[in-house]
C-alpha cells in the first residue's frame, strides 16, 4: 500500500506574508461591513453637533455685534459735547466715514426734527413718529431689522432687495435729566450677510449647507432664494425652545439635518430673539458613510497587499540565517564529511548594534530633554504653569523692535490679601492657579500672558498685519468676567476681582519700557477709581 502523499507545509517567509495578508484584510472587510447603521448613525449625530455648533457661533456672532453696537451709541449719548448740533455733525461724520455698516446716523431734538446727520440726509426732517425716535426718549433702544422708509433709495443696499436696517438709539439728557434729544442710528443689514460669508467660508467642503436668520415672530429674515420674509416652511424648528439638531422633512420632500440656535443676548444686552438655522442634506451624510465603507474595504485590499509584501521581505531576513542552519543540519544528516554549522550571528550582531544604538540614542535624547526641561523651568511660572517675568520681558523686548505695534495690559487682582490671610497661603496658591488657567483660555495663540510675581499678571498682544486689532474694551470685560467667577476651596467658593490697565505701543509711546509704565500708571488709576475695571491710558490717567 502506497504511502499517503504528504502536503508540503508553507515555508517561514509564506506563512507570515499570508498571516499578515489575511489579518488586515480580515479586520478591513469586518470594519466595512459592520460600519452600516451605527457609522450612519454616529456621522449624522457628528454632522447633527456641527450644525448646532455652527447656528450656535453665528447666533453668538449677531448677539455680540448688537452688544457692541448698542454698547457705542449709549456711551457716545452721555458725552455732554454732542448736544451742541456742530459738534454733534463732526462726530457722526466721523463715525460714518469709519464705520462702514452704519447706514445712517444722526440726532433729533426733543420735538423729532434732525439737527445733524450722516451725508445731511433727513437733515430737518421730522421723525418723531418713527420708533427710533420715540423709543429712544424712554431710554436705550435696539430696535429689529425693518425695511427702509425715509432712506429707501437714498443709501446702498444688497442688489435685488429692499435695503434694511436695524435701530440703536439713545436719549441725550441734561445733567438733571431732561431728555433734549436722540442720538439715531440705522445700521445695515448687510453686515449680518457679511457675518455668514465670514463664518461658512472655511466650511465650503459642506456640500448643500444652507442658514437662516429667523426674528422673533419666525419671519426669515435671511435664508435662501424665495425665503426671506416668510415664515419658515418647518414652523416647529422656530418653536423649539432649546439648541439642537434634529432630522426633519421640508416641504420639497428632502430630509435635512438641522441645528437650531436661538439668541441669547449678552450682559445687558436682552437680545432681539433672534433664531439661527443650520442645515445640511441628510442623503450627504449618508453618502458620507458608504464612502467610508467604500474607502475602509479597499484601502483594507491595499493594505493587506503592502504588508504582506513587506512581511514577505522581512521573514526572508530571518529564515536565510535558518535555512543555512537546516542545510548544514541536512547535509551532516546524510553523512557529508567536513561540514559544519555555519556561523550566523549577523542577528545577533544586529540586535547588539540596535542595543548599542538605542542606548546612544536614549542618552542623547534624555540630555536633550533634561536641557529643554531646565531652559522651560527658567522661563516658567512653577504656581500657573504661565510664562514668568523673565520670559515676559525678554519677549517684549524682541517682539517690539521692528516697526509693528502692540498692546499692554497690566492685571492686578482685587481682595486677594484677604484671601491669603484668612484661609492661608495654601488657598491663595489654589486661586492662582485657577486665575492662571482661567486668562490663558481668553487670549489669542499669538499673544503673550504672564505672571509677573505675587498676585499680578501681564499680557502683550501684538497687532499682526492682515489681522484687526483686538477689542481692548471687550477683551478686558470678558478678563474681569472671567475671573470674577468663583473659587471653590474645600468646599468654600471665594471671589476676587481685578483691575486693569491698558497703554498700546507706539500710540502711546515710541518707547516700550515707557508703554508699560503708562499701562501700570492706567491699573493703578483703575484702583483707585473703585477696583474691577479697566482703564486705558491717556495723558490724563497719569496726572
Amino acid at each position: 500500500m502506497a504511502a499517503p502523499h504528504r502536503r508540503r507545509p508553507l515555508g517561514l517567509r509564506a506563512t507570515v506574508a499570508v498571516t499578515i495578508a489575511v489579518l488586515v484584510l480580515g479586520s478591513a472587510l469586518a470594519k466595512g461591513l459592520f460600519v452600516g447603521d451605527s457609522a450612519a448613525d454616529a456621522l449624522a449625530q457628528e454632522v447633527g453637533s456641527s450644525m448646532t455648533g455652527l447656528a450656535q457661533s453665528l447666533a453668538r456672532q449677531l448677539d455680540s455685534t448688537m452688544w457692541a453696537r448698542a454698547n457705542q451709541i449709549a456711551a457716545l449719548s452721555r458725552i455732554d459735547a454732542l448736544k451742541d448740533p456742530a459738534v454733534a455733525q463732526s462726530t457722526i461724520d466721523e463715525l460714518k466715514r469709519r464705520d462702514t455698516t452704519i447706514a445712517w446716523i444722526g440726532m433729533t431734538d426733543a420735538s423729532g426734527r434732525v439737527v445733524a446727520a450722516s451725508n445731511g440726509l433727513l437733515l430737518g426732517a421730522d421723525i418723531s413718529r418713527r420708533p427710533v425716535h420715540q423709543e429712544g426718549m424712554k431710554g436705550l433702544f435696539v430696535g429689529d431689522v425693518h425695511e427702509a422708509v425715509a432712506l429707501k433709495g437714498q443709501v446702498p443696499y444688497l442688489q435685488g432687495e429692499t435695503p434694511k436696517f436695524v435701530d440703536v438709539s439713545a436719549p441725550l439728557q441734561k445733567s438733571d435729566g431732561t431728555v433734549v434729544g436722540v442720538l439715531a442710528t440705522h445700521y445695515s443689514w448687510e453686515w449680518a450677510h457679511a457675518s455668514i460669508r465670514q463664518l461658512i467660508e472655511p466650511l465650503a467642503d459642506l456640500k448643500g449647507l444652507s442658514l437662516f436668520i429667523l426674528s422673533a415672530d419666525g419671519t426669515v429674515l435671511i435664508g435662501p432664494d424665495g425665503s426671506v420674509g416668510r415664515p419658515l416652511p418647518v414652523p416647529v424648528l422656530s418653536t423649539r425652545a432649546r439648541d439642537g439638531w434634529s432630522a426633519d422633512v421640508w416641504p420639497d420632500g428632502v430630509t435635512y439635518v438641522t441645528g437650531v440656535a436661538h439668541g441669547k443676548g449678552l450682559h445687558d444686552y436682552a437680545g432681539l430673539g433672534w433664531t439661527v438655522v443650520a442645515r445640511q442634506p441628510a442623503d450627504i451624510v449618508f453618502a458620507q458613510s458608504e464612502r467610508l465603507q467604500q474607502i475602509i474595504v479597499g484601502s483594507g485590499i491595499v493594505l493587506a497587499l503592502l504588508f504582506s509584501l513587506a512581511g514577505w521581505f522581512a521573514a526572508g531576513r530571518i529564515s536565510r540565517p535558518l535555512s543555512a542552519i537546516a542545510d548544514a543540519a541536512a547535509r551532516i544528516g546524510n553523512g557529508e564529511r567536513g561540514v559544519e554549522i555555519p556561523d550566523v550571528g549577523g542577528a545577533a550582531e544586529i540586535r547588539r548594534l540596535s542595543a548599542s544604538l538605542r542606548d546612544m540614542v536614549d542618552s542623547l535624547t534624555n540630555k536633550d530633554a533634561a536641557l529643554m526641561r531646565l531652559e522651560d523651568i527658567a522661563y516658567e511660572d512653577r504656581l500657573t504653569a504661565l510664562p514668568n517675568r523673565r520670559y515676559f520681558e525678554q519677549y517684549v523686548e524682541a517682539s517690539t523692535g521692528g516697526n509693528g505695534s502692540a498692546t499692554v495690559m497690566y492685571i492686578d487682582l482685587d481682595g486677594f490679601k484677604p484671601v491669603n490671610d484668612r484661609l492661608g497661603h495654601d488657598a491663595g496658591d489654589a486661586v492662582l492657579r485657577q486665575v492662571g488657567g482661567r486668562l490663558a483660555t481668553i487670549f489669542r495663540d499669538d499673544d503673550v500672558i504672564a505672571r509677573l510675581g505675587g498676585d499680578e499678571f501681564a499680557a502683550v498682544l501684538p497687532r499682526r498685519p492682515g489681522r484687526p486689532a483686538p477689542d481692548t474694551g471687550e477683551l478686558a470685560a470678558r478678563i474681569i468676567a472671567a475671573v470674577n467667577e468663583p473659587v471653590s476651596i474645600d468646599g468654600e467658593k471665594v471671589r476676587v476681582g481685578c483691575s486693569i490697565g491698558i497703554a498700546a505701543w507706539p500710540e502711546d509711546d515710541g518707547d516700550m519700557a515707557t508703554v508699560m509704565r503708562h499701562a501700570d500708571a492706567a491699573l493703578y488709576k483703575a484702583k483707585r477709581d473703585g477696583r474691577n475695571r479697566a482703564v486705558r491710558w491717556v495723558r490724563q490717567t497719569a496726572e
